[in-house]
């Protein structure tokens, strides 16, 4: 055998040897997910592969978006560039066009599929609209990834309507099967792909993507069923923080877009009774279909040697600080759930951790946890959490960014300004820059030692300037203000 036939067959047992000792990647996001879950400590959500993942795992009880909305946010952790780096700021641009290598970037999935895993994409991983999905990331073509939520609803689906009076009505509650929905279907395709995979010797890197709960809220009756609407909690806290900027609020615009819901008045408390009904009936429906991923990596023989993880891509308003939706820089918005399960980690499993994470930490937390971080691209903006999930350090960072434009919807002509926030273990502090630049225009401060529902703006109390004045500057440092004034 001449030299170069030895180098290339210990070349090929090489690589024949890494892929049997690789773990497995079963990565699943909800979409507008706030932590009304389980395993957080919300007693109202009915979540039990929810909670049954959770006691397998590590619970980030403080994780957190980069951009409260979905492509910003998505683009970010699949690339691990945080908004401003990728330059994705709405709903319709696409990261391969915005980031400065964005045609020869590498994202999360694609990293893994370049180290010999099969990846496949099933449902809402990489945003639904215009050119931003990426096919390119995975080995074969994604599928039920494309589309509108208001199309994912018997009303949208149904001749019999005729004629559509509104793009959708805000909720549903029909005796019909899952599979009437996207997410019924997605969770037979990653079932079935996990059962047709366990033949193979290939590790495989499966992204799940839930369109629910995402309004409109939508849901088959048995889900609607699991709870009692009078027995639905109301928002708390329901108002908005006390001395907060107007800056900071905005006027609901996604839920009032859908039909049947009031345009011009505030929500009774039977409608808001209503809309938190069908939130928690479609994070209950969400859930089942998690359980049936679960049921069928377990039956597949794979769950030994497969990390799962769950999370959001940013949290979500249901009537809290008067609000509904997302696009803000509060608390409920910028904070996601993060559940990671390693199944050699088994001193782990069912416990918490209170350190501070962000989503653009994933990318590198994956690499490291898979054993192919040697060759990353050396411009990720996370950190790997890999040592909290292992238990070798108790936390990584000491403070967590999210950021957000007002007003959000509409033209790029009508923003006012950016909200940059820094979440650190105490603190939320935000500072709203002027689009054309200059001085900050308002300011918000929350002590969540003593505070944790963000009710009472203390950034103009005396007592707190040198705490704005040491936030502020890692702003600046995270945030500088970009070329030609604007932020």
């Amino acid at each position: 055998m001449t030299r170069l036939s030895l180098s290339c067959a210990f070349a090929a047992f090489a690589f024949s040897s890494l892929l049997q000792a690789s773990p497995n990647f079963l990565f699943i996001v909800a979409d507008d997910l706030n932590c009304a879950i389980g395993p957080y400590g919300d007693s109202a959500a009915v979540t039990p592969n929810l909670d049954r993942l959770a006691a397998r795992g590590l619970t980030f009880e403080r994780a957190y978006c980069q951009q409260a909305v979905c492509n910003p946010s998505r683009s970010s952790f699949l690339t691990g560039l945080r908004p401003d780096t990728v330059g994705v700021d709405d709903l319709r641009k696409g990261f391969r066009d915005t980031a400065p290598n964005g045609k020869t970037l590498i994202t999360l999935p694609q990293h893994f599929k370049n180290h010999g895993y099969f990846c496949q994409n099933i449902g809402k991983m990489f945003h639904n609209m215009g050119e931003t999905q990426d096919r390119r990331s995975w080995s074969i073509d994604e599928v039920l990834h494309k589309g509108t939520h208001a199309d994912d609803t018997i009303y949208g689906n149904a001749p019999l309507f005729g004629a559509r009076l509104y793009k959708a009505p805000v909720s549903e509650n029909e005796d019909v099967p899952d599979t009437v929905y996207r997410d019924g279907q997605i969770a037979n395709l990653a079932a079935a792909m996990l059962r047709d995979h366990a033949k193979s010797d290939q590790p495989f890197f499966l992204g799940v993507g839930f369109w629910r709960p995402h309004l409109p809220f939508v849901a088959p009756k048995k889900y609607w069923d699991l709870y009692d609407p009078d027995k639905i909690p109301m928002p708390d806290p329901g108002s908005k923080p006390v001395g907060v900027p107007e800056i900071a609020m905005h006027i609901s615009r996604e839920i009032r877009g859908y039909g049947l819901t009031p345009k011009d008045r505030d929500f009774t408390e039977e409608e808001i009774r209503h809309y938190r009904h069908g939130y928690y009936a479609s994070i209950s429906f969400m859930d089942a279909q998690v359980g049936e991923i679960l049921d069928a990596l377990e039956a597949s023989g794979e769950a030994d040697d497969t990390i799962v993880t769950f999370t959001s891509d940013h949290g979500f308003h249901i009537g809290e600080h008067s609000l509904w939706g997302k696009t803000s820089n509060f608390e409920l918005d910028a904070r996601v759930p993060l559940i990671v399960a390693a199944p050699d980690l088994p001193e782990r499993q069912g416990k918490k951790t209170r350190a501070l994470a962000e989503l653009v930490d994933l990318f590198p937390t994956f690499a490291e946890l898979a054993g192919i971080n040697e060759d990353l691209p050396e411009n990720l903006e996370g950190l790997s959490l890999a040592p909290i999930i292992k238990g070798e350090a108790d936390k990584v960072k000491d403070a967590a960014f999210t950021q957000h434009q007002h007003p959000f919807y509409g033209s790029r002509e009508n923003w006012k300004a950016w909200g940059y926030s820094v979440r650190t273990d105490r603190w939320r502090y935000t500072e709203w820059r002027p689009i054309a630049g200059g001085d900050p225009m308002a300011r918000e401060l929350y002590d969540h030692r003593s505070d944790p529902g963000e009710t009472k703006n203390l950034a103009s109390d005396k007592a707190n300037q040198e705490v704005i004045k040491s936030l502020s500057k890692r702003i600046t440092t995270m945030f500088p203000e970009k070329p030609g004034g604007q932020n």
